[in-house]
């Protein structure tokens, strides 16, 4: 279809050759070869009688022209794939969609195989694809509409699209079952002086909750392993001496398969809120709410069980923690 002399598609190769800013990537984007893309390039650069993107060094830039077309011709794109995606009414027992969820390891453990279990029942064509959380940028996934739905902590979810809590949990300590220096509790200095498994993600190295929590409060403990994800902790656990910190929902499936035990942890750790997010452009797709609903439905579900009341520290053992253990400022 062309307006104005414009082969509107060609409006899909711009949107991709902004957002990639290379014509290599935005080919594998659209599933093109990189002559159609660079055709593409020159007809867009015929029309708008700019270069739109310049090398520069090994980089493409765009111009200030393509700067200010990003936005619009995205959300052009956007408006008219929900106009065309949606459906007046979302029948489960007969849609075929295929979604995409972004989610941690955590919560596709703890919650995915309830909602594909589910899913299979009560809507055999519907298909998932999970893509892990673990980059730089899942947000900006969202920003694109790359992705149906974004699972993270309501911390870090973004302020420009709608939102709703899924679940909450606590976080408590594993230790391997044998580990006899470890008793029914722990104490802070116990805590603090053994080795630790913790979880950084991506190239930014951000830490877990549970490690930010330690450096906002200024205390010190020493990361014996860095692991890839919530899910390859207990194997640096089992057969050790060593602590992990971890959700109480991800702890109780452990505990179920491996010789691990849960000891309440001994510093009140906030709660983790998971936050589930879509785009706002598909707010009122019927397929979209069905999926929300279901996993919230699932969440309800699965919930852990009480909570372990966390073992308070001594006015002395306080009063130590703070002097000793503090990071100098």
């Amino acid at each position: 279809m062309h307006y104005r002399r414009l082969d509107l598609n060609l409006l899909v190769a711009l949107d991709a050759l902004l957002t990639e800013q290379n014509i290599t990537q935005a080919g594998r984007r659209l599933h093109l070869t990189q002559s159609a893309m660079s055709g593409a390039l020159a007809r867009l650069r015929e029309f708008f009688g700019d270069e739109l993107l310049v090398q520069v060094g090994r980089r493409m830039v765009p111009t200030a022209l393509a700067t200010t077309l990003q936005q619009p011709v995205h959300e052009l794109l956007l408006q008219v794939r929900a106009t065309l995606e949606t459906r007046p009414d979302f029948d489960a027992a007969t849609a075929r969609r295929h979604f995409r969820l972004m989610m941690s390891d955590f919560v596709s453990t703890v919650l995915m195989t309830e909602v594909t279990r589910r899913a299979e029942r009560e809507a055999p064509g519907v298909t998932f694809e999970i893509i892990s959380n673990n980059m730089d940028a899942p947000v900006e996934l969202l920003e694109r509409a790359d992705i149906d739905l974004l699972v993270m902590p309501i911390e870090f979810v973004s302020r420009d699209h709608p939102k709703d809590v899924l679940f909450e949990d606590r976080y408590v300590c594993i230790v391997a079952a044998d580990n006899d220096d470890v008793g029914e509790t722990l104490s802070v200095d116990q805590y603090l002086s053994m080795g630790h498994v913790g979880v950084i993600f991506g190239r930014a190295r951000a830490p877990a909750v549970d490690q930010w929590f330690m450096e906002r409060s200024g205390l010190e403990r020493r990361i014996d392993v860095y692991a890839m994800n919530f899910g390859s902790i207990p194997q640096f656990i089992v057969g050790t001496r060593r602590v992990a910190t971890i959700h109480r929902r991800l702890a109780d499936i452990f505990v179920r398969q491996l010789p691990l035990r849960i000891v309440p942890a001994p510093l009140d750790l906030p709660p983790l809120v998971e936050a589930l997010q879509w785009h706002s452009a598909f707010d009122q797709d019927p397929g979209t709410r069905w999926l929300r609903n279901l996993l919230k439905d699932c969440a309800g579900a699965v919930a852990s069980p009480p909570t372990v009341a966390p073992a308070r520290a001594t006015g002395a053992a306080r009063g130590r923690r703070n002097s000793t253990r503090r990071k100098s400022t």
